[in-house]
């Protein structure tokens, strides 16, 4: 798809493809463009990682909550083209709730690009191309690229199915890395290029937890080959899966793996590490990027959460500050009853409210098998005694302060 051009859709549902019929000697298909009819340099896009309903209960939130809330966001980016990207498990392993899926794209108001996740595959078939159908009769192919003004979008599949490991792993095959180069070698040298898949090339997991080795379910293992294709460019890695947030970055390429907008699988109010579901906003103006996070039932304000001594394990005697969208160019600051008291200390451990929420075998209801998950974007500081009040101020890569407080009488 081009850029300067509307993206067409079928009440959201990007419909940038035509399907081609293999019986027949000759067919001719026609594409119609429309002009957008404003300047497309300047435009924003909303992300959904991990939409994955199971039941009509979840499609009843995703319909009722998220979709209503990504409305909300649309709207509060004005007069600029805006588009969606879902990075994969549109559902859980239940095909008939794809409709419900398209219902709350529908109610955006925005077109949609959808990208393949392994509850988006069918596992009983005989290979990784068998196991896409479903996924293309609803939503065409699973790699494919498209321009709006500067930035170059790629969106790939990289959940290869394999009966061996949960069913799948992460891996970009040949033919996809081929159709890569080909791809890429249209787009100049320098430009910023957003890829988007549903398993993260890379997590720092293993590390959080001791483990010598990632999940070959978790990680894609020939990423360095994607790396290598996306050296020449300033590149964005969107991912999901993990249904934690996490972004790293090194040089020109950074990856964002995102919390989700089911949280723990519809069955609480925050992912695994304590981030709320939500919807992430990325903001493009020429080539650059800019990014934040919405919590479905909150606001762009609200970017940590805080937690009084003696709720967190690891840190008993601190206040703990959950900084959900971190990376190494934030900043986290705090002070003491008015008092300066400099950086907070960053730590590896459980947020306290999925700790409560999730740990142990028969917590949640929903989901028994749902546990909190080790992150590092936990940050303690230790109040002197008699502290009356904790101010904890964070200030993000492109300069956004955002201050939370806490009584501690």
């Amino acid at each position: 798809l081009p850029p300067h051009y509307q993206f067409p859709h079928q009440q959201g549902i990007a419909s940038f493809y035509r399907a081609i019929d293999g019986a027949a000697n000759t067919q001719t298909i026609h594409f119609e463009l429309e002009p957008l009819g404003m300047p497309d340099n300047r435009h924003a896009f909303v992300i959904w990682g991990d939409t994955q309903i199971l039941d009509k209960a979840d499609a009843d939130q995703l319909n009722q909550l998220s979709a209503p809330k990504t409305k909300e966001v649309v709207a509060a980016l004005g007069n600029q083209p805006v588009h969606g990207i879902a990075l994969g498990d549109l559902v859980f392993d239940k095909f008939d709730l794809y409709p419900d899926y398209r219902a709350a794209v529908a109610q955006t108001g925005i077109p949609f690009f959808q990208v393949i996740g392994n509850h988006d595959m069918d596992l009983g078939a005989r290979s990784d191309e068998q196991s896409q159908r479903t996924y293309c009769k609803e939503f065409g192919p699973t790699y494919y690229s498209f321009n709006r003004g500067k930035i170059h979008y790629v969106v790939l599949d990289d959940v290869f199915m394999n009966k061996t490991n949960r069913g799948y792993i992460g891996y970009l095959p040949e033919n996809q890395l081929a159709w890569l180069e080909k791809d890429l070698a249209l787009v100049p040298v320098g430009s910023t290029v957003v890829v988007s898949l549903h398993i993260p090339t890379r997590t720092y997991a293993a590390k959080r937890n001791g483990q010598r080795e990632e999940s070959p379910g978790g990680i894609v293992s020939n990423r360095d080959v994607l790396y290598k294709m996306l050296r020449p460019y300033k590149a964005h890695i969107m991912s999901a899966h993990t249904h934690v947030n996490e972004n790293w970055i090194e040089g020109d390429l950074m990856e964002h793996n995102h919390g989700t907008v089911c949280g723990a699988w519809w069955s609480g109010p925050v992912c695994t590490d304590g981030c709320p579901p939500g919807v992430a906003v990325y903001q493009a103006d020429g080539d650059n990027l800019s990014w934040y996070y919405v919590p479905t039932q909150g606001s762009r304000q609200q970017q940590m959460r805080l937690y009084a001594p003696g709720k967190s394990v690891e840190k008993p005697q601190h206040v703990v500050a959950n900084v959900w969208n971190w990376d190494a160019a934030w900043k986290v600051e705090w002070w003491q009853d008015d008092k300066a008291m400099g950086a907070m200390e960053q730590f590896n451990g459980l947020d306290p409210l999925a700790n409560e929420l999730y740990l142990g075998t028969q917590l949640p209801a929903k989901h028994k098998w749902v546990e909190p998950t080790l992150t590092d974007h936990l940050f303690a500081a230790q109040p002197a005694p008699g502290t009356r009040q904790v101010v904890v101020k964070v200030t993000d890569r492109f300069g956004m302060e955002y201050e939370e407080k806490i009584s501690l009488i």
